[in-house]
């Protein structure tokens, strides 16, 4: 996690392996690639997650709306974010889960009927 090259952080931040405290540190690492990793990888923390919905950099906020794992908060939070950018992420995904609510409820029927 204090490896000089930020390739290398970026790389450990994107394990899905890391122990929690390694995510805890690349989460704070001054290289928003890094940080965009950690904002990326399922297995870290809500707790890192909401932290990373108030990054100052857009793309690390972006990787975070998109995260299957991001708390509900920090999703309402990100709906209201000063960036049209990661605000649209967020309308997006929210879209893409109500096509597939409804994906699913067809797929019910169908087999109900069947």
């Amino acid at each position: 996690a204090t490896h000089r090259d930020p390739k290398i952080r970026a790389s450990a931040a994107a394990s899905y392996h890391a122990p929690e405290e390694v995510y805890e540190a690349l989460s704070r690492d001054e290289d928003a690639e890094v940080r965009a990793c950690i904002a990326k990888n399922e297995q870290v923390s809500c707790d890192i997650l909401r932290r990373l919905a108030h990054d100052d950099d857009e793309r690390v906020r972006g990787f975070v709306a998109l995260n299957f794992f991001v708390p509900a908060d920090a999703m309402t939070e990100l709906a209201e974010d000063p960036s049209a950018v990661v605000r649209g992420l967020v309308d997006w995904k929210a879209r893409l889960a109500e096509q597939e609510s409804a994906d699913d409820t067809e797929r019910a029927r169908e087999l109900a009927s069947a």
